[in-house]
């Protein structure tokens, strides 16, 4: 009963605050009526029942026929790119050991879900497919392989919809591991960010560049304590989202550091340029002291002369702020972000906004080290690879495809096989059976007697190009009537040559 109590509480709690809401004719109303029949639900009546509300669960979703011709659509695309530079595929488990996952992740190992401890092996799901494959490849002894792998992975962040965050969510990988000449993987890399993006037609974007090298350095000269090294690096990783005040706030007063090493920071990580840039920092007094900085800083001028090669220094940054908070990488860093913003729906996310940016929506960098933590005797397999954040590429692609007037077709039938008159149902399995036989995309519709429109509005709903017609006069000549939806024009083929016109007309 306490439970009813409680859930009678909130209910009556929650609708005040609606009450209120309406007399100010706030915006969010609907979100909080929303909320407060979803409480009177769980309650279940007068008896206190509970009642299952039906629904997916936080940060999933389902996808219509519709949403998912569109990602397909993207994954083609992608997996395309991955090919044409000589990928193989592979694949991992959807879960693995815990202790896999454990200390890779630095400060977002919180989000990585744990599964229910059955009395054996204590697992948790993927956070990505970079932990995974290094496993594989120190498993298998591998030391050299290109390889791309499309899976879901989990994560149990605060998801946003809008701007295409998930707890579930697809990740399309490609990684170079082997021991090769300094940069020439790591351009590669991010020649296939620029081709996909640019193929993708997802609007501007530009790709941020650093090195973890140069981070530590910098770090390091400003008088950061080597301890702290990777938690201030992860508050530096959240300039892409919060002001430089509030970041310096966050290393001043939870992490310790003093005012005067916080600015020092500052000035370097207010820095962006190219290749000049690179060679201005090694000229730096303080970094140019630096070992580390001075070897990354070596490499970043020797990666953009390989971008220039690659024709992709137009849309490639040289950022200091760029941090990407995970523990593994190495040595180069880059992120790819979307100039434009997406609508933000106020019923979606409780806020009347213009639009949303997308940000990032595709990162990577080189892991040198990852391998090692799971091979027994410590050999290394050099690594550098991207990931392509598909969810936010998806969100907007799917925009895109709602302003749009062009119609997304959720099937690729190519003619749909009908008849004229009745009692022709025979007649049309036949004729459907001979061209799946021969490799045509064909539907029918189940019903003995249809009507000659219906069969025709099946096809201009479903966007099906071409409809052959059979009746009595057409069988006893031998030919089927083949229509052009789109143009309503009929010509009478011969049964023998109806293959091959259909493959021609639809090519």
């Amino acid at each position: 009963m306490a439970d009813k109590a409680q859930l009678q509480e909130a209910i009556k709690t929650q609708g005040e605050v609606v009450r209120k809401l309406k007399s100010e004719k706030a915006s969010k109303e609907q979100v909080k009526v929303a909320k407060l029949l979803q409480l009177k639900a769980q309650l279940g009546g007068d008896e206190g029942k509970h009642v299952f509300v039906l629904k997916t669960a936080k940060g999933t979703r389902d996808y219509n026929p519709k949403q998912m011709a569109i990602r397909e659509k993207v994954f083609n695309i992608i997996i395309s790119c991955f090919k044409r530079h000589g990928a193989e595929t592979i694949d991992t488990p959807v879960f693995e050991l815990k202790e896999t996952l454990t200390g890779k992740y630095g400060e977002d190992s919180k989000l990585i879900y744990d599964l229910k401890d059955q009395g054996g092996e204590l697992l948790s799901l993927r956070y990505d497919l970079t932990v995974p494959f290094a496993r594989y490849l120190a498993m298998n002894k591998i030391t050299n392989i290109k390889r791309y792998h499309i899976a879901k992975v989990y994560r149990r962040d605060n998801p946003a919809m809008t701007r295409g965050r998930y707890r579930e969510f697809y990740q399309c990988d490609f990684d170079i591991a082997g021991q090769y000449d300094a940069m020439i993987p790591d351009a590669e890399c991010l020649k296939i960010v620029y081709e996909i993006l640019n193929e993708l037609d997802l609007g501007d974007f530009h790709i941020k560049v650093n090195d973890r090298r140069i981070l530590d350095g910098m770090f390091a000269v400003c008088g950061v304590p080597g301890e702290k090294f990777r938690t201030i690096c992860s508050t530096v990783d959240k300039l892409d989202k919060m002001a430089w005040e509030d970041v310096k706030k966050e290393m001043v007063n939870e992490k310790g550091l003093s005012e005067d090493v916080a600015d020092r920071i500052g000035e370097y990580v207010s820095m962006q340029g190219g290749q000049d840039l690179a060679e201005r920092l090694l000229q730096d007094p303080k970094l140019s002291q630096n070992k580390q900085a001075c070897a990354g800083l070596t490499d970043m001028k020797l990666l953009f002369s390989y971008l220039e090669l690659f024709q992709v220094t137009d849309k490639v940054v040289f950022d200091l702020s760029l941090a990407r908070g995970l523990d593994y990488y190495t040595g180069v860093i880059y992120e790819a972000i979307l100039s434009q913003t997406i609508p933000a729906p106020a019923e979606q996310n409780g806020a009347d906004e213009a639009g949303v940016s997308v940000g990032s929506v595709a990162g990577g960098g080189r892991y040198d080290g990852l391998v090692g933590m799971f091979d027994p005797k410590g050999r290394k397999v050099p690594c550098v690879g991207v990931s392509i954040g598909i969810e936010r590429i998806f969100s907007i692609m799917e925009q895109k495809a709602e302003t749009s007037s062009e119609k997304v077709r959720t099937t690729e039938t190519q003619v749909l096989v009908a008849s004229a008159q009745k009692n022709l149902l025979e007649e049309r399995l036949k004729l459907t059976s001979e061209l799946w036989n021969a490799g045509i995309k064909v539907e029918v519709l189940y019903k003995k007697n249809p009507k000659l429109l219906s069969q025709l509005q099946h096809c201009e709903e479903t966007g099906i190009p071409l409809v052959a017609i059979l009746g009595e006069q057409e069988l006893k000549d031998g030919v089927v009537k083949l229509r052009n939806v789109a143009s309503r024009e009929e010509v009478d083929v011969p049964r023998a040559d109806l293959v091959d016109e259909i493959k021609k007309r639809t090519l």
